[in-house]
């Protein structure tokens, strides 16, 4: 606010702005209502000025590394971890493709560069990963403007690169046939965990942070904890458990508390005794990623991986016609048009009374092996 000062035998009304600590001041010739009016306007300018400035010089010193360590190191801490290495690898990617070195200022950061590396990785990857890679840097871009000083006031330089065409087949479900061929295979811990992934429509680190305090066995529910919402928040999602996989959960957690593991609050932890997994006996699963390929192998049957078992309770819901809202629930997505698109995604977007009419017959929809869906 401008304030009045005695300068020279005469009164006057000096304008004050301080920005950082940085100050610009300015005197008007008196102290009438018109001097005040427009030393006002003049605090009002030259403080966007001074900001502008300081912005401006601050940017010039803000490095690309610094930018992606500080927000790597942050993303780290609230995403799952196959969300942050997918967040780290597009980092690594624009460092190389982009012939970006480390120190290269964030105020240098240019649509053009940008334009250049998400083309080149349309090129030799596909649009799909291009568009992955502008996602991902341009998330970082946003949270620099909400975190870092001196963030430069452009516009993002990655989302102001247009989308790229995508051409995208249909993600593999393996079939009712095929998951019950592997789940014969295993025994034990193994069998009741593939079972709650087909049960739940679970992602992995979801069942491999599952603890009994999440599994409410009075009222047959199990409660899912999830990072996949966006910020990267951990919530949870109340699900029904159904009765086989009540009893299954039920037989196993007698089991489990026999076994000599000092981790006893979690459903699912590392059983194997080999010297391999000498380091991991007792503690909960972090990737297990042979293990499907492993029980694919044996089983003879196309490989799928935990995700696929996701896609497969997804399948069997739609072609039993559930609606779009009940799958859903299942899947826990927070918006319908997620679901539509996961639908999509797996090539079941068919207009279902077209079929029925066309294929009418004495087809039988399989449902679960033993299981008592509801």
């Amino acid at each position: 606010m401008p304030s009045k000062v005695l300068k020279r035998g005469i009164l006057r009304y000096r304008a004050n702005v301080t920005v950082q600590g940085h100050t610009a001041q300015k005197l008007f010739p008196d102290v009438s209502k018109k001097s005040h009016r427009e030393a006002l306007v003049w605090e009002k300018e030259a403080k966007k000025e001074l900001e502008k400035k300081l912005s401006q010089i601050n940017s010039a010193s803000l490095a690309v590394g610094q930018w992606a360590n500080e927000y790597l190191t942050e993303a780290e801490s609230r995403f799952v971890a196959d969300t942050f290495q997918e967040k780290k690898a597009a980092f690594a990617r624009f460092f190389k493709d982009a012939e970006i070195k480390s120190d290269f200022s964030v105020q240098d950061l240019k649509p053009a560069i940008c334009r250049n590396f998400l083309r080149k990785q349309a090129y030799e990857r596909s649009g799909y990963a291009a568009n992955k890679d502008r996602k991902n840097l341009g998330t970082a871009w946003k949270w620099g403007v909400e975190n870092m000083d001196g963030w430069p006031r452009s516009a993002n330089p990655f989302l102001a690169v247009k989308k790229f065409p995508e051409v995208r087949q249909p993600r593999y479900v393996p079939s009712e046939e095929d998951f019950w061929k592997v789940y014969d295979q295993v025994e034990g811990q193994d069998k009741v965990m593939l079972l709650t992934f087909l049960h739940l429509a679970a992602r992995r680190s979801e069942v491999f942070h599952l603890k009994w305090l999440d599994i409410d066995f009075i009222n047959n529910r199990i409660c899912l904890w999830t990072k996949k919402r966006e910020g990267g928040h951990k919530e949870y999602d109340w699900l029904p458990m159904t009765s086989e996989l009540r009893q299954a959960l039920l037989q196993w957690r007698q089991e489990r508390f026999q076994q000599q593991t000092e981790d006893k609050e979690h459903v699912f932890v590392c059983l194997d005794a080999t010297p391999f997994c000498e380091q991991y006996f007792g503690k909960p699963f972090i990737h297990r990623q042979h293990l499907m390929e492993r029980l694919c192998n044996r089983a003879k049957v196309k490989p799928f991986g935990f995700h696929g078992i996701r896609h497969l309770t997804a399948s069997i819901l739609y072609k039993k016609g559930y609606p779009l809202a009940v799958i859903q629930a299942i899947l826990r997505h927070t918006n319908p048009n997620t679901t539509a698109r996961y639908i999509h995604s797996l090539g079941l977007e068919e207009t279902r009374e077209a079929l029925e009419e066309g294929l009418k017959g004495p087809a039988q929809v399989v449902d679960f092996k033993k299981a008592n869906f509801k």
